[in-house]
């Protein structure tokens, strides 16, 4: 499930605007520093729509952890030798994601364990105890979904986090935020505009035949958005379409070009896959757009399994792992895999306790990978523990309460990729509530 069409449309509107909002609060002026460092870097979102159950991505194999793992998770619970092991770890992957151990013996994945929407650290007595200190809407698909792409928990939100990341960055020929999954809140800034690419096909108007700059029409449409226009609205919606014929003519040869990584994901037809290799194209033609940093969205769907989730789980997770793989050995074969890092996301976790139906629910706070040449890997967090109405659980059914925020995540991978310390705090604006501000994922 995906945030409401009409609502992402209105957003992209305003968001590619650049327009004043007058009802934004302090931390959403202007960020006047420039990021920090001269080197390419890319941060790559993976976004799993629905809510991913990572109580199955991630499992124990200590026998007391597997066993009570085992014992809650009842009709849902993977047999323990289908895990794929994950070397001097007591943690196994589905197997469905095998492809990823190899990255983890290399020691480039990270495991962020038991992550979300967090005001401030909070006990479950305090979630007991009062609704202020809640996000809004919990358990809701797309009240999470946003929230986890703005790391606002209290308020709508009219920027995500990468969009607040790139009104440090300005603007450029090609914005820095780039999404292969259509128009989402994760990209839209302040005061600049986030840009939403196919993930197959041209990136060019349409309506001026396939060489657009030849067509006359063309010539005199490009006139009249040059010519000004003294309504604010029109001048605006006039200068995001420059901008967006500025990128296609930079963009649409990398995206229908050929690429010296495609080899790596032949045979995947997934959508994740034709994602991820058109990021691939652009890091690729990096230098030739003059980009000097990236943030990407992809994304894939299908996650809420309140039915057959064994089996529905393991269909998503046959596309996840290999693309994610073919992935970062692109960005190991470009040369670049110590400037890109990605990671995942999601609406939230999935009860570890059954539902009718071979499904689960709603739940709250979900385990994460991080992965790239520059993460140092290995277990970060607080794993929860595995007891039903337990310390961690905030019913019954298992639904974690949060060890890690959103921002603390967020943050971590914001100041590798540039972002000053004094400017951390705009950009997520529930990070002081936190003591640790950086979950040590990068040397």
């Amino acid at each position: 499930m995906k945030p409401d069409t009409l609502w992402s449309r209105r957003r992209f509107l305003g968001g590619l605007g650049g327009l004043a909002l007058s009802s934004q609060t302090a931390w959403l002026q202007a960020l006047a520093a420039p990021l920090t460092g001269g080197d390419y870097r890319a941060l790559v979102c993976v976004f799993l729509y629905g809510g991913n159950d990572s109580n199955n991505m991630l499992v124990p194999t200590d026998s007391a952890g597997y066993a009570a793992y085992q014992t809650a998770r009842g009709s849902l619970a993977l047999a323990q030798a289908s895990l794929t092991p994950l070397n001097g770890s007591n943690f196994g992957l589905h197997p469905s994601l095998a492809a990823l151990a190899d990255i983890w013996n290399q020691g480039k994945l990270a495991l962020q364990f038991n992550v979300g929407t967090l005001l401030k650290p909070m006990s479950k007595a305090d979630y007991l105890a009062s609704l202020a200190s809640r996000p809004l809407n919990l358990f809701s698909h797309s009240d999470q979904q946003l929230q986890w792409q703005s790391a606002v928990y209290n308020q709508p939100s009219a920027t995500g986090w990468a969009g607040r990341i790139a009104d440090l960055q300005g603007s450029a020929a090609v914005p820095p935020v780039v999404s292969v999954a259509g128009n989402a809140l994760f990209g839209a800034g302040a005061n600049t505009a986030s840009l939403s690419v196919p993930a197959s096909g041209s990136f060019v108007i349409r309506g001026f035949g396939n060489t657009p700059a030849s067509n006359p029409a063309f010539q005199a449409y490009t006139q009249l958005l040059a010519a000004g226009n003294s309504n604010a609205e029109l001048a605006a919606a006039a200068q995001v379409m420059q901008q967006g014929l500025s990128a296609s003519a930079s963009l649409n040869p990398v995206l229908t070009g050929t690429s010296s990584v495609a080899s790596l994901f032949a045979g995947q037809t997934g959508s994740l896959a034709q994602q991820l290799l058109q990021v691939a194209k652009m890091i690729e033609a990096r230098n030739s757009i003059g980009a000097t940093r990236h943030i990407f969205f992809v994304s894939l769907g299908g996650f809420d399994t309140h039915a057959d989730q064994l089996n529905r789980q393991d269909a998503l997770f046959k596309q996840l792992g290999p693309a994610l793989k073919a992935f970062y050995d692109a960005t190991v074969q470009l040369g670049v895999a110590n400037n890109v890092t990605t990671f995942t996301a999601s609406d939230f976790t999935r009860t570890l306790q059954p539902a009718s139906g071979g499904g689960s629910d709603h739940a709250w706070g979900g385990h994460h990978l991080v992965f790239g040449g520059a993460v140092k890997g290995g277990s970060y967090g607080t794993f929860p523990q595995l007891v039903l109405a337990g310390p961690d659980d905030v019913t019954s059914e298992g639904r974690w309460l949060p060890t890690t925020s959103v921002d603390q995540l967020g943050a971590t991978l914001a100041r590798w990729y540039g972002v000053s310390e004094g400017d951390l705090g705009k950009v997520f604006p529930n990070l002081a509530a936190f003591s640790k501000t950086n979950m040590g994922y990068f040397g």
